[in-house]
């Protein structure tokens, strides 16, 4: 079992996909199991719904942050069982990848499950940054548009604050995936972090 936690829209889905097969695992995002209100920008494939667009223009950055932790807790549950089933259960010996922002690194870190670790994928908030506003096409969308945008990305920002202070206090592993790496030279750090672990989410290298 490979964990791979961060927030939106450092890499984590395509990283996680490149580590399972690497490894010939199973891959899935936490994002699959319960859907918060996800992305506040409109593709040529997909329409902001309007509760979305009222959750981010309606509500503050503090309050959004109290939204999206709460989602998370109340889904931990769901996932822990998800993890305990895979890692205790005899399916062949299949391993799992599993990704995403839920994957909160207190919660992690508490798990008692052999064969598992854990890593946590950062960027500088210019990344995040630059990549929403090509999603969205950022200059050429209206200034709601834009609103909502910088909205979830303060949320983004305000996120990963908290979570890369959370797992420095605990000494976990955090690799930063802001440096133009390619996608399979982070799956190659995730993987060397993971066969360095003595306990989830921790070892004594720094990534």
């Amino acid at each position: 079992m490979v964990l791979i936690g961060g927030t939106s829209n450092v890499g984590k889905s395509t990283v996680a996909q490149v580590v399972a097969e690497k490894l010939g695992f199973e891959w899935l995002s936490t994002d699959g199991l319960a859907r918060h209100p996800g992305r506040p920008w409109r593709t040529p494939e997909w329409e902001v719904p309007a509760h979305v667009a009222e959750h981010y223009g309606s509500l503050t950055v503090d309050e959004l942050i109290t939204s999206v932790l709460g989602h998370y807790d109340r889904l931990w549950p769901r996932i822990e069982e998800l993890i305990t089933a895979h890692a205790t259960e005899d399916r062949g010996r299949t391993g799992l990848v599993l990704e995403g922002s839920a994957l909160w690194p207190v919660r992690v870190a508490r798990l008692q499950i052999p064969r598992t670790a854990a890593v946590w994928l950062t960027a500088p908030d210019c990344v995040a940054r630059a990549r929403v506003y090509v999603a969205g096409r950022y200059e050429a969308a209206t200034d709601e548009e834009q609103v909502l945008m910088d909205k979830f990305l303060a949320r983004t920002e305000r996120y990963q604050a908290l979570m890369i202070d959370t797992i420095d206090k605990l000494g976990l592993d955090r690799i930063d995936a802001g440096r133009g790496q390619s996608a399979t030279e982070l799956a190659d750090t995730v993987l060397a972090a993971a066969d360095a672990q003595t306990a989830v989410g921790r070892s004594s290298t720094h990534w």
